[in-house]
C-alpha cells in the first residue's frame, strides 16, 4: 500500500515549482480522442491517475508515449468502443471518455464510474445533457450504453454547476450539428484549460470560465499543441505546508487567481503572502489564528478539495474554527484520523467544528481519500514525534507528484516504504 514516515517539527523553507494540474489533464487527455490525429501535451503530472488514463486510451486504439512532463497521443483510426471496467471503477474521470467517443465515434459502452469514496456523486446531469443533444442512452447490470445516429445542438441547462457535466457536454457537443449552449456551466479554471485545448484542434467554443458556453460544433479537427495550466490544489496544498510549519516558501510557476480563496483564508490565519505574475510567497510567524467559517462552494469560491488540508491547520490553531461543505455529503473522513492525532473535532452532519489544540502528536494513521491523505501528511510536518500515513499508493499518489522529495527539498523528515 505504501506509508510516509514523516518525523515532525522541521519548518518547511525553499523553492517549488507546481505540476500541472491533474484536474485539468485527465479531461485533455479524453479530449484527445475527438480529433483522430496527433494531440501534444505538455506539463502533464507524473500521477497514478494520468497513468491509468492513458493505459485506457491505449487499450481502445490510441498510440501513447510520455516522456519528461510531455504527453503524445495518436488517436488515428477505428476505437474500441468499449471502455476497460477496471480503470473506470477506480478513476472517476475516466466518464470523460463518454462524451468524447459518443461525439466522434456516435456509440459508446462504459461502467458507472469509481474514484474517491467521498459522496454521491451521481452523473445524472452528464446523462441528461447527452440526451438533450440526442444520445439514446440504456442503463443496465452496472454499464451505461450511448448511441446516436448524430448529434445536435441545444440549450442545456445545469440543475448544478457540475464540472464533469460541463465538461462530458463539450466533448460530446463539438462534434454536434448546431450550437449548444450550457447555462449554469461550472465556471473552474480547468474548464477553462479544455475549451483552449478543444479550440487548439479546431473546435469552436467561448465562454469557458463564465457560467453560459457556447459550442459550436464542427466536422473537421487537426493536430493540437498544448500546455496544461499548474495544479491549483497542489499550489494550495504546500501553501499550507508553510503555514503548518510556520515555514517560509516561494511557490513557482502557479497562477495565483486560481488560489485567491485559499490565499485569503491563509492571510485571515495570520500568514504573510506576497503575490507575483506567476508565483507566491508565503511565510507564517507563529500559531495560526482560527478562520471563524470555511464553507466550499463551487469556483471561484473555496474548493473542497482544500477543505481538509485546511482542517488540518486550523487543528493547531488558536480558537475554533467551523468548516460547512457543500459539495459533497461524505468527506470529513481524515476527521477520525486527525483525532487520533490528538486533534479536537466534533462532526455534525455537513459541519465540522475544529477547537484547536497547542499541540498535535505523532500516530499511525490511515489515507481515505486523496485530500484527506494530503492533510494527514500535513498534521505529520507539524505533529511532535513521528506519523505514519498509510495507503499513499491508493490515495495520495493519484494527485501529487513526488510529495515526499518535494517535502524534502523544503526540509522536511519524511521517508517513503513501500
Amino acid at each position: 500500500m505504501g506509508m510516509y514516515i514523516i518525523n515532525g517539527g522541521n519548518r518547511l523553507e525553499g523553492e517549488l515549482r507546481i505540476e500541472g494540474s491533474k484536474n485539468a489533464v485527465l479531461p485533455i487527455l479524453a479530449a484527445s480522442i475527438i480529433n483522430g490525429r496527433q494531440s501534444v501535451i505538455h506539463n502533464v503530472p507524473n500521477l497514478k491517475d494520468v497513468k491509468t488514463m492513458l493505459n485506457v486510451l491505449e487499450t481502445i486504439g490510441c498510440t501513447c508515449s510520455f516522456n519528461g512532463d510531455t504527453v503524445i497521443v495518436n488517436s488515428a483510426g477505428d476505437l474500441d468502443i468499449n471502455i476497460p471496467d477496471k480503470p473506470v471503477r477506480e478513476m472517476r474521470s475516466s466518464i470523460m471518455l463518454m462524451g468524447a467517443m459518443l461525439g466522434r465515434f456516435k456509440k459508446v459502452k462504459i461502467c458507472f464510474p469509481g474514484g474517491c469514496e467521498i459522496g454521491l456523486r451521481p452523473i445524472d446531469l452528464h446523462l441528461t445533457g447527452l440526451r438533450l443533444l440526442g444520445a439514446k442512452i440504456v442503463e443496465s447490470h452496472g454499464y451505461i450504453l450511448c448511441e446516436c445516429d448524430k448529434l445536435y445542438g441545444n440549450e442545456i441547462h445545469l440543475d448544478y454547476p457540475s464540472v464533469g457535466a460541463t465538461e462530458n457536454i463539450m466533448l460530446a457537443a463539438v462534434s454536434a450539428e448546431g450550437v449548444t449552449i450550457i447555462q449554469n456551466a461550472a465556471r473552474e479554471p480547468e474548464i477553462v484549460d479544455l475549451q483552449n485545448f478543444l479550440n487548439g484542434m479546431g473546435a469552436k467554443i467561448t465562454g469557458a470560465g463564465s457560467s453560459t458556453i457556447k459550442i459550436e460544433g464542427v466536422k473537421e479537427f487537426h493536430d493540437v499543441e498544448h500546455t496544461v495550466i499548474p495544479d491549483r490544489i497542489v499550489a494550495g496544498t504546500y501553501c499550507v505546508a508553510a503555514a503548518i510549519t510556520q515555514g517560509r516558501i516561494i511557490i513557482r510557476d502557479i497562477i495565483p487567481e486560481h488560489i485567491k480563496p485559499v490565499l485569503l483564508k491563509l492571510e485571515e490565519s495570520g500568514c504573510k503572502i506576497n503575490r507575483y505574475n506567476k508565483d507566491i510567497s508565503i511565510s507564517c510567524c507563529g500559531r495560526p489564528n482560527a478562520v471563524d467559517i470555511i464553507k466550499t462552494m463551487p469556483y471561484p469560491g473555496f474548493p473542497t478539495d482544500m477543505q481538509a488540508q485546511m482542517m488540518a491547520l486550523m487543528c493547531i490553531a488558536k480558537g475554533t474554527s467551523i468548516f460547512i461543505e457543500t459539495i459533497f455529503e461524505n468527506r470529513y473522513k481524515h476527521a477520525e484520523e486527525l483525532i487520533k492525532m490528538g486533534a479536537n473535532i466534533k462532526i455534525e452532519g455537513r459541519a465540522a467544528i475544529v477547537k484547536g489544540v497547542d499541540n498535535l502528536m505523532g500516530a499511525h494513521v490511515f489515507s481515505k481519500d486523496l485530500r484527506g491523505g494530503a492533510a494527514l501528511v500535513l498534521a505529520g510536518l507539524a505533529a511532535e514525534g513521528t506519523t505514519i500515513v498509510d495507503n499513499v499508493d491508493i490515495h495520495i499518489d493519484r494527485g501529487y507528484e513526488n510529495m515526499d522529495i518535494k517535502l524534502m527539498s523544503l526540509g522536511a523528515d519524511v521517508t517513503k516504504e513501500k
